[in-house]
């Protein structure tokens, strides 16, 4: 008799109405992962993608040889940048449901991944992220206001309307254009770093992109160039365990790690607690120096969760949990930093609830010097700049349609 095929379609561990299940998640220890030197040869990494590197133990004690001993100043900067990201995104969310802009996402759980990596990072280095990221601005101290105007689109937006909101672009910091196409941001990575080497410069890139982009082809193109051309660029997956309202298990997430795609392309793979800010960090510290001494690239899996909506026009309860996020095991990245600086005697509970607040009147201020050029109704804006930008020079068919509109206008 012949045995009747049956096609196998992955499941989440729980829909909603259940109750949250991540007990076939491995957790190892902290500290327990060894570092590899930084010139070691791919073929001896294979291991490290089935790993998790992990520094900080559940009682914010870092651990082991990843630990980048960093000093107590940058850690208070990494814990206000992640709590001012936290900040900035609950008081965009509620702007977005008072209608003064139109769209919002949010990186809550995620906000070691932006911020320990651009301290990580050099200014100058060129960063392609996807839409989960802003605490890389944040922590690179980027006006809150520009920021605002972008996503209110008023008419101090730098980008005259023309991204949708939190599509930023900030050249001065080393971020590059966003796009919504968010596997296109790994091939123009490797391109930005390709051209790099090829000039002799210093400067090296990196992107991110969801684990639900590891199925789409422009990953596997990048890769393959990044592993031919040795491209000097930090590819970045943040496995946060939902592409919007499709888990991680569709993408391949529960046949092999996404860290151990590398291993096909002879690059080194890093599989990272993305919760941990010590661990981003130094896991990022790593494929940067090895990326400069001309090592070529490296694939992070950043393994986190996104704790909030997809976006504000989303709904999580339609295909997970509801409190699926306070379950997950790697805990809140904001209260491990804190924690592990309290251990250390360089912070205090009452110096967290004062920086709260601090940072909660920042934002507000930004906030109210932002809506005074114009929110998502403001009638203010100047119609003609829809003709700039598009080409270098006007052409003469949309130099009569501009002349027709300022004759209307006058």
């Amino acid at each position: 008799m012949k045995t009747m095929l049956d096609l196998h379609v992955p499941e989440p561990p729980a829909r909603p109405g259940e109750a949250p299940d991540f007990s076939a998640m491995q957790v190892p220890p902290a500290g327990v992962v060894p570092r590899p030197d930084i010139d070691a040869p791919a073929s001896d990494l294979r291991e490290l993608p089935f790993e998790l590197i992990r520094v900080l133990d559940d009682e914010g004690r870092a651990c082991g040889e990843w630990n980048p001993q960093l000093p107590a100043d940058t850690l208070r900067r990494g814990l206000r940048a992640m709590l001012l990201t936290r900040t900035f995104d609950e008081r965009m969310v509620r702007l977005q449901r008072q209608g003064k802009t139109s769209f919002y996402i949010k990186s809550t759980g995620e906000e070691a991944i932006g911020v320990a990596q651009a301290l990580a990072l050099n200014r100058d280095d060129m960063c392609f992220t996807s839409y989960r990221q802003q605490g890389l601005l944040v922590a690179r101290e980027w006006p809150l206001v520009d920021l605002i105007c972008q996503i209110f689109n008023n008419r101090k937006d730098r980008l005259k309307g023309r991204q949708l909101p939190i599509l930023y672009s900030v050249r001065e910091a080393g971020y590059f254009s966003m796009s919504g196409n968010v596997g296109s941001r790994f091939p123009h990575a490797v391109g930005w770093a390709m051209a790099s080497a090829y000039k002799h410069d210093t400067k090296i890139a990196s992107a991110w992109i969801g684990d639900g982009t590891t199925a789409e082809g422009d990953f596997h193109y990048a890769l393959t160039f990044a592993s031919v051309y040795r491209a000097p660029v930090i590819l970045n997956v943040v496995n946060n365990q939902w592409a919007i309202s499709t888990f991680q298990g569709i993408a391949g997430g529960n046949e092999a790690p996404f860290a151990s795609r590398a291993i096909g392309y002879g690059l080194p793979g890093l599989r990272v607690d993305g919760n941990d800010f010590l661990a981003v960090h130094a896991a990022t510290r790593w494929a940067a120096e090895r990326a400069r001494r001309n090592g070529g690239a490296t694939l992070i899996e950043l393994f986190t969760y996104r704790a909030a909506a997809h976006s504000t026009s989303d709904d999580p309860t339609k295909y997970r949990p509801q409190d699926e996020a306070s379950a997950w095991p790697l805990g809140d990245p904001i209260e491990r930093l804190k924690q592990h600086l309290i251990v250390l005697g360089e912070w205090s509970e009452a110096q967290h609830t004062a920086l709260q607040a601090e940072l909660e009147a920042e934002v507000q201020a930004a906030v109210k010097e932002a809506e005074q050029y114009g929110t998502l109704h403001s009638e203010d804006s100047d119609p003609q700049t829809m003709f700039e930008d598009v080409f270098e020079s006007v052409p003469p068919h949309l130099q009569l349609q501009l002349e027709e509109l300022r004759s209307i206008g006058s």
